[in-house]
């Protein structure tokens, strides 16, 4: 594959995929450079499990498997070999008939900024790599508890038991899922990770009375699919229910293209599904008007990124989809990596916590979500919430 890069921090998705490779052999980058590119998983089809028998009816040729998954009430399909790279034609050769889609991969919202590593590696402070001191870059944000809670669901890569979090009380209540840094043993930072770690820090530094509920659904390289987020959404919000609590904000951290520029089915289905509360989405970074989605389905808030002056970033996607827009070029929060002491084994090495500096549309959505959030503690409906937001913060790209 070609590696492009533009010089504003947008990376083009084929040097992503061509990076990425290596570690998920089942990337597939459909119509390159093209005006339906899109990245998607190899091989793959989902469906809803009510549309199963039909889809395979029209497919049985290519079927090898189906794959079941009763908790999220869809099926993967996997294709035979010799249909392994036609996946996305398939899915639309059928889908007037059968909502069938192929299996899109989900892509974090960072971009480059002035680290050494490709796509957005967070910088710690002190200097423009990994080996900076550890800083009081910002203040951690003051400890707060609302009464009725307001409560935030964020979808990222996890969280860690940073300083800023570990005096609140909603850090363990679900759990603790931690970031994971080095999946690959390289001795290096995965290039997304402590994203999920960054992304509540934004949210907590400017609505510091949240209860946060966290999920982990995308991968140290920042990405996951549309089983993965489809199966996170409905997981949250049963997990929520039956604990009684009410979800009033969804923070995602990712988002995907599709080559017929409309949502996936399954992925539609199960935001539309969280009717009482805000979802609020990054509008991704290739600095262009395609929809990027979740964010681009109309319920949802799409943020988009500005400099500190309310300039949109060149990254940012823009578009009359894009609801609002939040500062997400040098954006400072809380961030993790691992000490690199001398004789300590690989794998074994101590977190260090500190704050760092990122840009990218994922670190404006936790801004407008707190925005949001905290209009929805002041006593405002949730469409009221959602119009005062966008319209204090407009994006104008």
């Amino acid at each position: 594959m070609d590696t492009k890069r533009t010089g504003d921090g947008r990376v083009a998705l084929a040097e992503l995929a061509e990076r990425w490779i290596s570690r998920e052999p089942d990337l597939l980058l459909h119509d390159q450079d093209g005006p339906r590119e899109c990245l998607v998983r190899a091989g793959q089809l989902v469906v809803a499990h009510d549309s199963v028998e039909p889809a395979v009816d029209g497919l049985r040729r290519w079927v090898d498997a189906v794959e079941p998954a009763e908790s999220s009430k869809l099926a993967r399909i996997r294709l035979r070999a010799g249909a392994r790279d036609r996946c996305v034609q398939l899915a639309a050769d059928l889908a007037d008939r059968v909502p069938v889609a192929a299996n899109h991969v989900h892509l974090a919202c960072p971009v480059l900024s002035g680290a050494p590593v490709m796509h957005g590696s967070p910088v710690m402070h002190g200097s423009p790599a990994t080996n900076g001191q550890v800083g009081p870059l910002v203040p951690a944000p003051r400890e707060e508890v609302w009464s009725p809670p307001v409560t935030v669901a964020v979808l990222d890569t996890g969280l860690e038991p940073h300083p800023w979090f570990t005096g609140r009380p909603w850090l363990s209540e679900w759990g603790l899922q931690p970031e994971v840094l080095d999946a690959d043993g390289d001795a290096e930072l995965d290039r997304q990770a402590g994203h999920g770690t960054f992304v509540t820090g934004v949210l907590v530094r400017h609505a510091p009375g949240v209860t946060v509920r966290h999920h982990r659904v995308l991968s140290s390289l920042g990405l996951a699919d549309d089983v993965a987020v489809a199966t996170a959404l409905r997981s949250v919000r049963q997990r929520a229910a039956g604990r009684g609590e009410h979800i009033d904000v969804v923070l995602l951290g990712a988002g995907c293209r599709t080559a017929d520029d409309r949502c996936p089915p399954l992925l539609a289905r199960e935001v539309g599904r969280f009717t009482d509360a805000v979802v609020v989405a990054p509008a991704g970074n290739f600095g262009d008007t395609r929809p990027f989605w979740p964010a681009a389905l109309p319920p949802v808030v799409a943020v988009g990124a500005t400099d500190a002056n309310g300039v949109p970033a060149g990254f940012s996607n823009r578009g009359s989809w894009v609801d609002a827009g939040a500062v997400g070029v040098d954006v400072a929060s809380s961030f993790v990596r691992l000490s690199r002491e001398p004789g300590v084994a690989l794998g074994t090495e101590p977190r260090q916590y500190g704050t760092a500096t990122w840009s990218g549309t994922s670190f404006a959505a936790p801004w407008i979500a707190a925005k949001v959030a905290t209009l929805l503690h002041s006593g405002l409906s949730v469409t009221s919430a959602v119009a005062n937001a966008c319209g204090a913060y407009p994006f104008e790209g």
